[in-house]
């Protein structure tokens, strides 16, 4: 498109799932559920991370970190489609739209750096745990954490800035029911290679290159427990593993096929399911598969409950 046909667009249409009427009060309806589990899963998380000294932990610090980054997209991501039908307006401004497109963005990606720093914490706990205290002490632990945070906010900066300052045509209606990157994308009535290298570059150093760091130090992990002779130490091991692996596999997986997929494939109605996923389905079952895989977690909660049941009103 030509330069020329640019507009000030000074507010945004959401189509969200307006296609699908019949079905669109039940997408409703298990998105404020999602939104909900999610917030309190990962707030009994945080809450026994820092009430109970035994959870104590890099593990667990990080553990707080993730439910933190979920309850953050979540909110970012679903909270404003929610409000939006309650009013039944589908509309959100500039500012807004920047706004929510930046917090997912630094969300998503602090995650993906986080679950490869969690890759590792779990390869320095069983491979080198004479040296575990030391390698992973407190200093280090935040210091980590802070430069994932760090990144993943630099580098949702650099694609914010670079979709906004396209110039951009039509009447603003966004085929998503959030303020997706790729879908704004859309909207652009100059050439906008320049931004897809750019977000080509950052997605590969946000996906595949930490999805690597997390093979190798699983690979040596797999090794260090197989060399186990106690039955319980292995159990105990591969349960912790198994739990990182499985939000691995689903966090990655998602984001793999939204934004690494080949550029002719023009799918934009998956595109939202699949963002649905992402947004709710994977913050929600985060706290859950940690919980019902870790006998610590299960531990600290019953503490909690019977704590307070304890305590007189």
């Amino acid at each position: 498109m030509d330069k020329t046909n640019a507009t000030v667009i000074s507010n945004f249409i959401f189509l969200g799932f307006t296609h699908y009427p019949k079905v669109e009060i039940t997408i409703f309806m298990l998105c404020l559920l999602m939104y909900l589990i999610t917030l309190l899963g990962n707030s009994i998380l945080i809450l026994v991370s820092v009430l109970d000294s035994h959870l104590h932990t890099p593990m667990y610090f990080f553990f707080s970190n993730l439910s933190c980054l979920d309850i953050w997209y979540t909110s970012s991501a679903l909270t404003p489609m929610l409000a939006n039908f309650i009013s039944g307006r589908n509309t959100i401004s500039f500012s807004g739209c920047a706004a929510q497109m930046y917090f997912s963005l630094a969300m998503g990606s602090t995650e993906c750096v986080l679950l490869s720093v969690m890759a590792y914490d779990r390869y320095v706990a069983i491979c080198n745990p004479l040296r575990y205290p030391i390698i992973m002490n407190k200093k280090i632990c935040v210091r980590i954490a802070a430069g994932s945070w760090v990144t993943g906010s630099f580098t949702a900066l650099v694609e914010t800035v670079s979709v906004l300052q396209l110039s951009l045509c039509g009447s603003g209606v966004i085929n998503h029911f959030t303020c997706e990157i790729l879908a704004l994308l859309k909207l652009a009535c100059v050439d906008t290679s320049k931004v897809q290298l750019i977000m080509l570059v950052i997605s590969v150093l946000l996906l595949p290159m930490p999805m690597l760091l997390i093979c190798i130090s699983y690979a040596f992990i797999l090794s260090s427990i197989l060399r186990i002779s106690s039955l319980d130490g292995r159990s105990k091991a591969f349960s912790t593993c198994a739990a990182h692996l499985s939000v691995v596999v689903l966090f990655y997986g998602t984001a793999l096929s939204m934004y690494l997929k080949p550029s002719n494939i023009d799918s934009q109605e998956i595109d939202k399911f699949i963002a649905l996923v992402y947004a709710g389905i994977t913050p929600m079952l985060n706290p859950i598969i940690y919980s019902l895989r870790n006998r610590e977690v299960k531990v600290a909660v019953k503490k909690l409950l019977v704590k307070n049941s304890l305590c007189p009103a």
